[in-house]
């Protein structure tokens, strides 16, 4: 997307494509320096916030080293919003008053470990990040330094997004639950007594929409409203638009009747694209709203009356049925014998309006 819209920006991709990650990173380090360097700004991008267990340290450091300025913009750990969004309160009176943050990406083989188990064990809270691929480790090392193993725990999946899932059981059980239903990476790892209040705080996935995915077929730039209103309720929106909105081939049948626009009785528009459309055409043929001058305005519903009215335009008469039978039965109770009406609309439309008015 920034490409289109911004030639002079360049992209990199730097995530992870196997190998080794410090190799990665090195390279990652160069890219940073010789690119400011050479007078660039560079902005690194990364999930969550850049510090925690992110490497914005370490590259700061890096550019510190090669002389370089730098800013750091603070953002929303995982670590803090995936646990709010499961109904996990990390901190809570009466609970728990102390909080530790850990690396779950540690190797389980190494010789000597370089966490505090025994300190870990004691503490409130604890929030492991990466931690899925290590639990039974993690877990195994806890209750081995005093954690009890009937101590809650959770694992939450794609927190914060429709796909979240989450996992709770004992300390002792939650590596056993996890395999057996196949929870996989990426995922949050809570432990602590206040993985219990999830049972009354649990806000996000008992949204009325929450795990159901709603497929949008109208025109994406149309569908943001509607899409907005169902994230709300949860749902996870899939924007598959089945039609493409496109100027005529020719504009010459719709600026004849532009041209005489106050021969017409009635303007009727079924759409707000036709709206859109038809007042966009109206100024670039050098008219205005003035030409529409004792025309009677009529919209197929709300949606259509209300692109009408952003113009600064009254609409006469909109149907209680908001549909193309309903414009015509609306016009049924009206005398329309002899009157001159401008329907624009789509190319590809139902006939019902045009031949129910003629009709009439």
């Amino acid at each position: 997307i920034l490409s289109f819209a911004r030639p002079d920006v360049r992209l990199i991709y730097a995530g992870k494509q196997g190998g080794d990650h410090t190799l990665v990173q090195d390279e990652i380090n160069r890219i940073l320096v010789e690119e400011a360097s050479l007078g660039s700004v560079v902005t690194r991008l990364k999930g969550g916030d850049p510090l925690i267990f992110g490497r914005g340290g370490e590259e700061a450091l890096v550019l510190k080293e090669a002389g370089l300025p730098f800013e750091i913009v603070p953002g929303v750990s995982s670590a803090i919003a995936v646990p709010a969004y499961a109904g996990i309160s990390l901190t809570q009176r009466g609970y728990a008053s102390t909080l530790a943050f850990v690396t779950g990406h540690e190797d389980p083989s190494k010789d000597q470990s370089a966490i505090n188990w025994q300190a870990l064990a004691g503490m409130g809270t604890l929030v492991f990040l990466m931690g899925v691929k290590n639990l039974p480790s993690i877990a195994d090392n806890l209750i081995r330094h005093g954690k009890p193993a009937h101590t809650p725990a959770a694992l939450i999946r794609w927190g914060t997004t429709p796909r979240q899932r989450t996992l709770t059981a004992p300390l002792g059980d939650l590596a056993r639950q996890a395999e057996t239903a196949r929870f996989s990476p990426p995922a949050i790892l809570v432990v602590g007594e206040v993985v219990a209040l999830r049972e009354r705080l649990n806000w996000f996935e008992t949204k009325p929409l929450f795990g159901k995915g709603v497929v949008i077929t109208r025109p994406e730039a149309q569908a943001e409203s509607f899409a907005g209103l169902l994230g709300e309720l949860g749902a996870r929106v899939i924007h598959f638009p089945t039609i493409r909105i496109v100027p005529p081939a020719s504009w010459e049948g719709c600026d004849a009747a532009l041209a005489g626009l106050g021969n017409y009785d009635w303007a009727i528009f079924t759409s707000a694209n036709g709206v859109r459309f038809f007042f966009q055409r109206l100024r670039e043929t050098g008219r205005d709203i003035r030409d529409l001058k004792g025309v009677r305005l009529a919209a197929i519903g709300p949606a259509t009356a209300s692109a009408l009215e952003g113009m600064g335009l009254r609409v006469d008469l909109v149907p209680e049925t908001y549909l193309s039978e309903g414009v015509v039965q609306a016009f049924s109770a009206r005398d329309i014998r002899g009157a001159r009406i401008l329907l624009p609309r789509a190319q590809e439309a139902r006939d019902v309006i045009p031949e129910g008015l003629a009709a009439q």
